[in-house]
């Protein structure tokens, strides 16, 4: 996303990732033990799963914690997670795709649709905002793959459909249906990837001034700290300049 991107830019450079880093590693735990326990606890035979033992190893997420989390899928005393998708519109028009695994649906519609209404924004239904979306596969290489010609290149030898290159690294977005063949040919071409992922991408962006934007990532900030959030998506794009200013 290209609003969500640059929001996760500034985070980062003020600091906030490292404060972040155990609750990424729970939600990314989490995860592996909901797709080890939908499907087969070997990630060779779980493309779901392998995926998630992918981006947890890219977080250098240590290899007992991925054991654990699997082992935990099998164990019978787990929470019983479900995936909710909520959707809705923040500041601004701005539509948000929330992405949740809850043991408790009540709680998090809840806690979900407070974050909304305290940044001016409001919850909908599923599929409010949703078809503004595509779903596709995202892979994201640091800049050190390679040259933006070469990323290219190995990207269309794989089947990817788009890349995006710039100095923070290299983006390649796949057809839904063939992400695990695309990123197990790009990790033959290029290494293994920093993050590989079924995204809901913006067919268009919405641009929003530096308060709208303000509060935009005030609203995804509360949402993904909330322990039920694993994903959010929005449609928001704010310019050079804004980025700039709220960064400083």
């Amino acid at each position: 996303m290209a609003g969500h991107s640059k929001f996760k830019n500034i985070m980062h450079r003020k600091g906030r990732q490292d404060a972040a880093r155990s609750k990424m590693f729970s939600k990314l735990s989490k995860e592996i033990t909901v797709a080890a326990k939908m499907g087969d606890p070997d990630p060779d035979a779980n493309p779901r799963l392998r995926l998630a033992v992918q981006n947890a190893k890219a977080q250098s997420m240590p290899k007992e914690n991925i054991q654990r989390a699997i082992n935990k899928s099998q164990s019978g005393d787990d929470d019983n997670y479900e995936e909710v998708r909520y959707e809705g519109y923040g500041p601004a028009g701005v539509a948000v795709v929330v992405e949740a695994l809850t043991d408790n649906r009540n709680r998090s519609a809840s806690n979900i649709r407070s974050y909304f209404t305290k940044c001016g924004g409001s919850l909908g239904e599923t599929g409010s905002v949703s078809f503004m979306f595509d779903r596709v596969g995202e892979i994201i290489y640091k800049p050190e793959a390679g040259e933006a010609d070469a990323v290219l290149e190995a990207a269309i030898e794989a089947g990817a459909e788009d890349v995006q290159s710039d100095e923070s690294g290299h983006t390649i977005y796949t057809a839904f249906e063939d992400l695990n063949d695309v990123s197990a040919a790009l990790e033959q071409a290029l290494g293994e990837a920093d993050s590989t992922k079924i995204i809901w991408k913006p067919q268009n962006l919405t641009p929003v001034n530096a308060d709208k934007a303000q509060t935009m990532m005030k609203l995804i900030d509360m949402l993904e700290d909330d322990d039920d959030v694993q994903n959010v998506y929005s449609n928001f794009d704010v310019d050079e300049e804004t980025m700039a200013s709220l960064a400083s």
